[in-house]
């Protein structure tokens, strides 16, 4: 389980500072929603450890993350972007996933094994700057499964596909989720998406999280 507990910070010249709490259970999706600034993705950068709070904890599993850098955080992250590299192939993105060392036929077998998981079987091969929106976002997950860390933090994942494939790729990170335990907080402004996914949800009101 992953707990948040009065997790409070500001931004230079915030009168009020953020405070959260929520709490996340592996194998299901957390949605999170709220109005624009409301301080969505200000959470999931503390998550992350990109900013620092004052105060609060953040505890996976009752091991306490606050004190990890970003890098050694059991988290990924996956924005409404898919933060592939343009120039890289599919399998080579995939790869960065993977820890450095791995041995090369290790490193082959778990890219086919993970982009056939995603549905991408036959395109590792081609560079990322040729894929559709949908299938960068496929990729992006397709190297999350390598990277084989138990929390999934989602910003805005799906708001630069269309109506078709975000609905597919919607449906793969709730498979995926299901099938590896992984502990989904979905930062979302869409009704739809929350009500598709989550198993529990929040929003957020005045800087602080409601259940709903």
């Amino acid at each position: 389980m992953l707990r948040v507990e009065n997790l409070t910070f500001a931004h230079p010249g915030q009168a009020t500072p953020y405070q959260f709490s929520l709490v996340a259970h592996g194998g299901e999706v957390t949605a999170i929603s709220g109005a624009s600034g409301s301080g969505k993705s200000t959470l999931l950068d503390l998550l992350a450890g990109f900013l620092t709070p004052t105060s609060g904890s953040i505890a996976l599993d009752h091991r306490d993350l606050l004190p990890l850098p970003p890098e050694q955080r059991p988290i990924s992250l996956l924005l409404q972007s898919d933060s592939l590299f343009e120039h890289l192939s599919a399998a080579k993105n995939v790869a960065l996933g993977l820890p450095a060392g791995t041995p090369q036929a290790e490193v082959q077998r778990q890219i086919a094994e993970a982009l056939a998981e995603v549905g991408l079987e036959g395109v590792g091969d081609q560079l990322a700057s040729t894929l559709s929106g949908g299938q960068k976002q496929r990729a992006a997950l397709a190297r999350t499964l390598l990277r084989a860390r138990p929390v999934l933090l989602l910003d805005e994942p799906f708001s630069a596909l269309d109506d078709e494939t975000r609905v597919a790729v919607r449906d793969l990170v709730r498979v995926l989720t299901i099938r590896h335990g992984w502990h989904t907080i979905l930062v979302s402004h869409h009704a739809d998406d929350v009500e598709a996914l989550a198993a529990r949800k929040y929003v957020l009101v005045q800087g602080r999280l409601e259940a709903v």
